[in-house]
């Protein structure tokens, strides 16, 4: 019996762009970033962008023994917030900032950072805002942004949504090296503010305030929109900070993420010591009392979820907490408790 072929006649040729992936869409985003990542750019980069991988010259003169320092994250569901509201040139500058906090905690300083995104579909305008984002960052951090990623997959990711992520490389001085060793019972807790969530707590916010909030609704305590207040950009404290570890004022750095004031602070501190926080200290922003006020969360759950306005505590010796306190006194600081003995 012969079978003949019924479709001899039509064209059965498929290509990457009917499969998802736009190579031409990539091609343009590399087009539209190369000018704005070039201005991260220091004379330590030795390569330009669109190479396998970036160069770096690791000749550090002013350090004796310089020690490399690395961290990767994300920025967890803040990412919904952008897709919701269509801005999408903050998340990358929060991303950096995040990332150079972490560091922070060390005593280094960034040199430079490597970022990914991933996505269903490219849409060249919102990939050239996520990159701009980190661009700004780096700028601020004053680190070089040398790589990075940009992955088109569909069907994994949802129309519209995408994820990032990034990798920070920092230096220090290794007799400079903040671990918390030096920690003792009697050492002061001085919290830095925050800038709202930063990039913690999102799940928990998200479920509760779009409860009742749509993400464009102005909210009068917080003065401004839902989704303008939740894409706040996660705040660095490097240049703040800077100036203190250079005069050796600093026992310990703790970066308030997920986990609370208690949970990250406790990652720096000797066995032997626990941590009193006064928790009346400070006075907590309008977003978390919305969010509690709003989900009827009780205080502990408030305060191993939330940073509740402190995004930096510094553990420093009683005999430097005034000169602390007057060398940051035009960053809000406070005392917000005290190392003591278990």
């Amino acid at each position: 019996m012969e079978i003949k072929d019924l479709d001899k006649n039509i064209d059965m040729s498929i290509n990457y762009k009917d499969a998802g992936v736009n190579i031409q869409a990539g091609e343009e985003v590399v087009r539209r970033i190369k000018p704005l990542i070039r201005q991260t750019y220091s004379k330590n980069v030795l390569s330009d962008i669109g190479l396998f991988a970036g160069f770096y010259d690791a000749t550090f003169p002013v350090f004796q023994h310089p020690v490399l320092v690395a961290s990767t994250d994300g920025v967890g569901t803040k990412l919904k917030i952008a897709f919701q509201t269509g801005v999408h040139n903050t998340i990358g500058h929060c991303l950096v900032n995040h990332c150079t906090n972490d560091i922070l905690t060390t005593g280094a300083k960034p040199i430079f950072f490597l970022d990914y995104l991933g996505t269903g579909e490219l849409e060249v305008n919102v990939a050239e805002q996520i990159i701009s984002g980190f661009v700004d960052g780096c700028l601020e951090n004053d680190c070089a942004l040398i790589g990075g990623e940009t992955a088109e997959m569909p069907s994994l990711y949802q129309k519209g949504e995408y994820d990032v992520s990034g990798t920070i490389i920092g230096i220090v001085e290794k007799d400079k090296i903040i671990t918390g060793a030096n920690i003792q019972a009697g050492d002061i807790l001085i919290g830095l503010p925050s800038n709202g969530l930063h990039t913690n707590g999102y799940s928990l916010a998200r479920k509760v305030l779009f409860s009742k909030y749509a993400v464009d609704n102005y909210i009068p305590e917080l003065e401004c929109t839902l989704g303008e207040e939740l894409l706040k950009i996660h705040k660095s404290y490097l240049k703040i900070i800077t100036p203190l570890l250079e005069a050796n004022l600093i026992s310990g750095i703790s970066h308030i993420t997920g986990g609370g004031i208690i949970g990250n602070t406790n990652r720096i501190i000797p066995k032997g010591n626990r941590i009193r926080i006064d928790w009346e200290s400070w006075q907590i922003p309008p977003i978390f009392k919305l969010i509690q006020s709003t989900g009827k969360i009780d205080d502990n759950e408030m305060r191993e979820v939330f940073n509740l306005g402190i995004g930096i505590i510094m553990v420093v010796s009683k005999n430097n907490s005034t000169t602390v306190l007057e060398m940051l006194k035009n960053e809000y600081p406070v005392i917000i408790g005290e190392i003591v003995k278990e």
